[in-house]
C-alpha cells in the first residue's frame, strides 16, 4: 500500500508539473516581446512572426535539467515574460544553486568597468557569484557541486561588449570541470551585417579575446559554437555545449530588445550607434555617459564650433562619467531621421576620423585603451596619417572576407 501511494503522488507530481509547464509557456508565448517594425508605431506582425527566444522553449531544456544541481549564468536580461528566468526556474522546482553574474552585475546597475563583489540575491536568497574584475573565470571551487550551467543574456554583437568574453570563460570553466552548458539563445539587434578589423594577437583582452571583427553578426549561441569549433578554449579544451535556438528569427529580421542590456544602452538608437561610437572610450571624447542619451551623442569642451551642447553628471550607470560637470560641444544623433536604423549596416568611422582632425591636442587624443578596443595599432595610426574612411576599410576586407567564411559554419539562423 505504501509503495502505491507513493506512485500516485509522483503521477500527481508529475501531472502537476506538466500542467504548470504549460500554463508557464503560454504565459511566456503572449508576452514575448513582438518584433516590431522600422519606424512605424504599428505592429504589423502575427504571432507566428514572433521571435520565440531560447528561454521560452521550456519543454526543450527542462529535461536536460531535472534532477541536477544547476549554475546559472545571467543579468538582469535574463527574463521570460515579465519574470526572471531564476524565478521561473525556482518555480518549476529546478534546482539553482548558485548564480554567476558578467559585467554590470546580476541586476544591471553597475557602472562599465566598475568592480562588482560577490553578494547574496535579496530576492531569492541564492549566491551570486561575480565574474568581473579579478575573478573572470568561475573556479573550480566555485562551480564545486553544479551539474550543469545554463547561460541566459542578451548580447549586443559587438566584439569588445564583455558579455562574450564571459561566455569564453564560462565554458572554459566547464570543459576543466567536465560540466555541460546549455545557451539559451537571444537574437543579436546588430546580426545583420559584419564589419571591421579582425582582433591581432597581441591586443587580446577582455574587451577583445578572439580573431574576429568588430562586429560579429552572430548571436550569443552561434558564438559559442565558434569557440569551441575553433578551439579557443585553453589548451583545447571542448565544452559540453547545447544551443537551443530561437524561432522565427533570421540574420535579417529586426529585433526590438525590450531589456536595456546594460546601463549606458538605453534603447534602439545606443544599441545600433554602440559599434561605432564605442571607440570614443579609448579618446577624451565623451560618448554622453552620465546624460539621458549615452551613446546617442559625442562632444568635448573644445570642439566649441558646434552650437550642440551636452554636460556629463553622475547618473546610475555612470558615477563618475568623463568630462564629468563639463559643457561638451558636438554632435546630437538622437533623432531617428539622422540615424536611418534598420540600414545601419557598417560601422560608421567618420565621427571618429573627424574628430581627430579638430582635436587640438592631437598628441593626446589615443589613449592605450583604444588599440585594445580597436584590436590592433593600425587603425590609430591610418587615422593619425590622415587616410580616408574608404583606404582604411580596404585595409580589412580581405580578412573580413575570410572571417566570413569561417563564420558561415556555425550559423544557426538565416543570413
Amino acid at each position: 500500500m505504501r509503495n502505491k501511494n507513493r506512485k500516485m503522488n509522483n503521477q500527481l507530481m508529475s501531472k502537476n508539473w506538466i500542467i504548470l509547464l504549460i500554463l508557464l509557456q503560454l504565459t511566456f508565448a503572449c508576452s514575448s516581446t513582438p518584433v516590431k517594425q522600422a519606424k512605424t508605431d504599428v505592429d504589423s506582425s502575427s504571432q507566428e512572426d514572433q521571435v520565440i527566444l531560447g528561454n521560452e522553449k521550456l519543454a526543450q531544456y527542462l529535461p536536460m535539467l531535472n534532477g541536477k544541481r544547476v549554475g546559472f549564468v545571467g543579468n538582469h536580461t535574463s527574463i521570460i515574460g515579465k519574470t526572471h528566468l531564476v524565478d521561473s526556474l525556482l518555480t518549476l522546482g529546478v534546482k539553482v544553486v548558485k548564480v554567476f553574474s558578467p559585467e554590470h552585475g546580476f541586476r544591471g546597475t553597475a557602472d562599465a568597468g566598475e568592480k562588482v563583489g560577490n553578494e547574496v540575491d535579496q530576492k531569492t536568497g541564492l549566491s551570486i557569484i561575480s565574474l568581473y574584475g579579478k575573478n573572470k573565470k568561475p573556479s573550480a571551487e566555485q562551480l564545486n557541486g553544479v551539474d550543469v550551467i545554463v547561460f541566459d543574456i542578451q548580447d549586443v554583437g559587438a566584439r569588445f561588449y564583455t558579455y562574450i568574453s564571459t561566455l569564453h570563460y564560462v565554458m572554459e570553466a566547464a570543459a576543466e570541470q567536465g560540466i555541460a552548458v546549455v545557451v539559451l539563445d537571444r537574437p543579436n539587434p546588430n546580426g545583420h551585417y559584419v564589419d571591421g578589423p579582425i582582433l591581432e594577437e597581441k591586443y587580446k583582452s577582455f574587451v577583445g579575446m578572439h580573431p574576429v571583427p568588430v562586429v560579429h553578426g552572430m548571436t550569443i549561441g552561434e558564438y559559442a559554437q565558434m569557440i569551441n569549433g575553433e578551439k579557443w578554449l585553453k589548451k583545447g579544451v571542448h565544452c559540453e555545449l547545447t544551443v537551443i535556438t530561437c524561432e522565427n528569427y533570421s540574420h535579417q529580421k529586426e529585433y526590438t530588445v525590450n531589456v536595456p542590456p546594460s546601463p549606458n544602452l538605453p534603447n534602439m538608437n545606443a544599441i545600433y550607434l554602440y559599434p561605432s561610437l564605442c571607440f570614443f572610450e579609448g579618446t577624451p571624447i565623451s560618448i554622453g555617459r552620465g546624460t539621458d542619451a549615452p551613446f546617442q551623442q559625442f562632444g568635448h569642451p573644445a570642439f566649441s564650433e558646434f552650437s550642440y551642447s551636452f554636460t556629463p553628471t553622475p547618473t546610475p550607470g555612470a558615477k563618475s562619467p568623463k568630462l564629468n560637470g563639463k559643457e561638451c560641444f558636438g554632435v546630437d544623433l538622437t533623432n531617428q531621421e539622422i540615424v536611418n536604423l534598420r540600414n545601419w549596416r557598417k560601422l560608421d568611422l567618420s565621427y571618429l576620423i573627424n574628430s581627430y582632425k579638430m582635436y587640438p591636442e592631437k598628441e593626446k587624443y589615443f589613449t592605450n585603451f583604444f588599440n585594445l578596443l580597436a584590436g590592433n595599432s593600425s587603425l590609430k595610426e591610418a587615422i593619425k596619417a590622415g587616410k580616408t574612411e574608404s583606404e582604411i576599410r580596404a585595409a580589412w576586407a580581405e580578412d573580413l572576407a575570410i572571417f566570413k567564411e569561417i563564420r558561415s559554419r556555425y550559423l544557426l539562423y538565416a543570413e
